[in-house]
């Protein structure tokens, strides 16, 4: 894991993270987990610890400094992807992660349980049939759908001040402009990972006050 390591260390010092060794610790005790259980239940194509490393650990913690709220919520979180490093990395914040797999919530939960994550809840639901009280500071989502649906499935799960943060590649024009008429506010922030040539950007969306919000 010596390489893996390096990897990381190297990716969280370009990011300008702050980062304990104990942390740096879990994030591969992370990767360990994915690869042991990757075998039966596909939590990822990426079967290469160096790949896994940057395409999951580095990719989820490059949006770090844009992340607001004290509750968060990773909508079809999959193998933990951007939730459990994002909560290993932020303490201080409580993260929900929700998924309609039972094998990967099932995952997660050992995730959570092997790393003594104390700010981390894991629900096996779809996102229409979770209905939080009181709403949540932002909901995340990371490959999960267009952003006209992300808005459409998620908009009950906010507070009457959530966000909507979805990770996404470029080219989103098209999208975008769907939301012309549902967001009251849409910001896109280029988001670079180190050690790779992935383009990914995180558009922020605020709703308006009359959408379905708690």
């Amino acid at each position: 894991m010596e390489d893996c390591r390096k990897i990381l260390v190297n990716g969280i010092t370009s990011l300008h993270l702050n980062l304990t060794d104990e942390k740096i610790a879990q994030l591969l005790d992370f990767i360990k987990l994915i690869e042991k259980w990757n075998k039966a239940y596909n939590l990822t194509a990426i079967r290469n610890r160096e790949e896994m490393a940057r395409l999951h650990i580095l990719d989820s913690l490059a949006i770090v400094p844009h992340i607001e709220g004290k509750r968060i919520i990773d909508i079809g979180t999959g193998a933990g992807l951007p939730g459990i490093p994002l909560a290993i990395c932020l303490p201080e914040i409580e993260f929900t992660l929700l998924d309609s797999n039972a094998k990967k919530t099932r995952f997660v939960q050992q995730v959570v349980l092997e790393l003594k994550l104390k700010n981390v809840e894991v629900l096996h639901s779809r996102v229409e049939n979770h209905h939080p009280e009181p709403g949540y500071d932002a909901v995340l989502t990371r490959a999960f759908a267009g952003l006209p649906d992300i808005v459409k499935l998620c908009a009950h799960l906010l507070n009457k001040d959530g966000v909507l943060l979805a990770m996404k590649g470029q080219n989103l024009d098209a999208e975008l402009a769907e939301l012309a008429e549902i967001a009251a506010e849409k910001s896109v922030i280029s988001v670079s990972v180190p050690g790779t040539d992935v383009e990914r950007c995180l558009v922020r969306i605020k709703l308006p006050e009359q959408a379905e919000v708690k």
